[in-house]
């Protein structure tokens, strides 16, 4: 199926089955139901079943599904089971604690590089990732062929360099600036704001 019929949704829990998924192999778990699956994720397991059916066959009835088996075709659809580079623009105090992050390449990501503006930071290192300076970025996204990149800058900055970045050739593009910026088609752009998720909390904590 093509990717543009798929809605956001079904994509968006795949990650939330692939983490429940990896969370079960690790405590050996090797079977597992969509009931089961469903149920540690407050789904049904109708939901579980008609999501995976958009990517083809999965599991027997009655038998279930492979733990590891579905872990592999998961990361197979999000083309994650082979490890995709990904670079920081931004050195801050964020960009410079998600290089510090262990956790991402074995889910798939390798941050290979961060990039930065400020001398005080550029030719630095961050969990073993170096800081170029941004006039080095299109040789190296070039040089090593990479479609990810990472937001960290200021929110007045962040429209040039996305907009820097797309003419570039990245295709997605996870902004964590506080502010919403626009890419053209064929450029995917996720916003991650903290400060909205704690103001939804805050409401919710409040309302209760």
């Amino acid at each position: 199926m093509k990717r543009d019929l798929i809605p956001p949704p079904v994509v968006w829990r795949l990650s939330l089955y692939l983490r429940e998924l990896q969370a079960l192999a690790g405590e050996g778990v090797e079977k597992i139901s969509s009931r089961n699956l469903a149920d540690g994720l407050q789904t049904t397991d109708t939901q579980v079943r008609k999501d995976l059916a958009y990517f083809g066959q999965f599991g027997r009835r009655g038998v279930g599904y492979s733990v590891a088996e579905l872990i592999r075709r998961i990361r197979q659809i999000l083309k994650t089971d082979k490890v995709r580079p990904v670079v920081v623009v931004g050195a801050g105090d964020l960009g410079r604690a998600l290089l510090r992050h262990k956790g991402f390449l074995s889910k798939g990501f390798e941050i290979v590089s961060a990039f930065d503006i400020s001398m005080t930071r550029v030719g630095t290192t961050a969990g073993d990732v170096p800081v170029r300076h941004l006039d080095e970025l299109q040789g190296f996204l070039r040089q090593f062929d990479i479609r990810l990149a990472v937001l960290a800058v200021p929110p007045q900055a962040a429209q040039d360099v996305c907009n820097r970045l797309c003419e570039l050739g990245i295709q997605g593009i996870l902004n964590f600036a506080p502010i919403s910026i626009s890419a053209p088609a064929g450029v995917t752009v996720r916003q991650v704001d903290l400060t909205a998720e704690l103001e939804q909390l805050s409401f919710h904590v409040a309302t209760q």
